[in-house]
């Protein structure tokens, strides 16, 4: 079935539930895939390098903690799972990962937003539908 599956995770309810979609489908597969839970810290703009570094930093440790916790929770259904913490745009580097690492899906959640705010502004998930080379599943 799968031999590689990357898990965009951004510590929203949707992405828990991307998780454990993900977990579920990767328990289904034998042998097990290789899996990645992924998470972007996206700079914010600002004309201060100092403060972009504090913020920067500050998101990278909170992903730390919550990847740690899904590491577990993957242990106790057998599973490994390794875990990477990027800075960039979420979307680009999600596709950007899944493509020179060749995984074969990503699995990523769908946050709710307006129709106004999606036509404007575009989501992760849409934009990691459209651009990625490989399957996406986008869990509501």
């Amino acid at each position: 079935m799968f031999k590689k599956i990357l898990i965009a995770f951004d510590g929203s309810p949707k992405s828990y539930d991307a998780f454990d979609y993900a977990l579920e489908l990767a328990s289904m597969c034998k042998p097990s895939p290789t899996i990645l839970a992924l998470s972007v810290v996206q700079p914010p703009e600002s004309l201060y390098f100092v403060e972009m570094s504090d913020v920067v930093s500050h998101a990278s440790g909170n992903y730390e903690k919550l990847l740690a916790e899904l590491v577990e929770k993957a242990k106790k259904k057998d599973l490994a799972v390794m875990t990477k913490v990027a800075i960039g745009h979420p979307a680009s580097v999600i596709v950007q990962t899944a493509k020179e690492k060749d995984f074969d899906l990503i699995v990523i959640g769908h946050k709710g937003k307006s129709k106004l705010e999606g036509l404007l502004l575009g989501s992760v998930s849409r934009r990691v539908a459209s651009e990625a080379h490989c399957s996406v599943t986008i869990v509501k």
